[in-house]
């Protein structure tokens, strides 16, 4: 009945919230969407951050949105988080610490899946990645769930060399399962000057 309320007033996930919790239940997992979208709002938001690199991570942690920087690191439109960890050569030497990016990201993905298990894009992603791959295999044993956060990221670029970047995660309200990731680091730092020259050689090849 609680559904069919919240359906007829178009409530959102905050609302439904409200409503269900007076009564000691919880609403469903919204149905799970065919076509991961970036919202074109979130894009130009993305658009407006020439200096910082910011990626949006979905609900399988692939990436729909990346401005000019993130994308120049590696996480392009269309990348797999998952997928290029483990199986991009790249990332061993992107990661100065790969062991724990490769951990990270397995617990990152089991909170998703614990989310939205019956998600059709999450299930095919944890089907083929631990036959692909025994080290995912092998961290998705071990039942780490850990959400993004304030973490402290360190990478290596082939172009510009070591980033030590300081790294926010937060939710888009207008597409559920969605995260805005923004990368920073200390203004006027070594790394402060090789992002501005990873962004000038991003703009040239563009």
């Amino acid at each position: 009945m609680l559904e069919a309320l919240a359906a007829v007033l178009r409530l959102d996930d905050d609302a439904r919230m409200r409503l269900f919790r007076p009564a000691g239940a919880a609403p469903r997992p919204r149905a799970p969407i065919a076509d991961e979208r970036l919202d074109p709002q979130l894009a130009a938001l993305l658009g407006s951050w020439p200096g910082l690199p910011a990626i949006v991570l979905g609900r399988a942690h692939d990436v729909p949105g990346a401005n000019r920087l993130g994308a120049a690191l590696g996480f392009a439109p269309g990348t797999n988080l998952v997928e290029k960890v483990f199986e991009d050569p790249a990332s061993r030497t992107l990661y100065a610490d790969w062991t724990a990016a490769a951990a990270n990201t397995v617990a990152g993905f089991r909170v998703l899946h614990g989310q939205a298990p019956d998600d059709p894009r999450v299930r095919q992603v944890l089907t083929a990645m631990p036959d692909r791959n025994p080290e995912f295999a092998e961290h998705w044993a071990r039942h780490d769930a850990r959400g993004k956060g304030a973490e402290h990221k360190r990478l290596v670029h082939p172009d510009v060399g070591a980033l030590d970047l300081h790294l926010q995660s937060f939710d888009v309200r207008s597409a559920p399962g969605q995260q805005l990731v923004v990368y920073g680091c200390e203004p006027g730092s070594e790394t402060a000057d090789r992002l501005e020259l990873l962004g000038i050689a991003a703009a040239s090849r563009a």
